[in-house]
């Protein structure tokens, strides 16, 4: 995947609705889902302030989407790889050290909202 392809989503990755509005479209989330996501509650005291950060934008981007159950597909941040991701774990060079990630963070926050 190019990091500079921006993809466009039809429907909602949280809730699957119908995206209307070319910022939705672009986000991958209606305004009330990237709400719900935004606010969701979730402990980030065991994240660097750089990985919080990172898994937002990683949301943001829409370059997190849910694969099945807990289960996410997730882009590097230099849109060369995509890892399988989930709460507990990812299988980026980090999470495979079992290290927490980012990609992990942005799975908790997803399934949190």
């Amino acid at each position: 995947m190019n990091a500079t392809t921006a993809h466009q989503h039809s429907n909602c990755l949280r809730c699957g609705r119908v995206l209307r509005t070319a910022k939705s479209q672009a986000l991958g989330y209606g305004p009330k889902c990237a709400a719900k996501v935004r606010n969701a509650p979730v402990d980030l005291t065991d994240y660097k302030p750089h990985q919080i950060a990172s898994a937002r934008e990683l949301i943001e981007d829409g370059a997190i989407v849910p694969l099945r159950g807990i289960v996410f597909l997730a882009v590097s941040t230099d849109g060369t790889e995509i890892h399988r991701t989930a709460p507990t774990g990812c299988n980026c060079k980090a999470g495979l050290k079992g290290s927490r990630c980012y990609h992990a963070l942005a799975a908790r926050l997803l399934l949190a909202a």
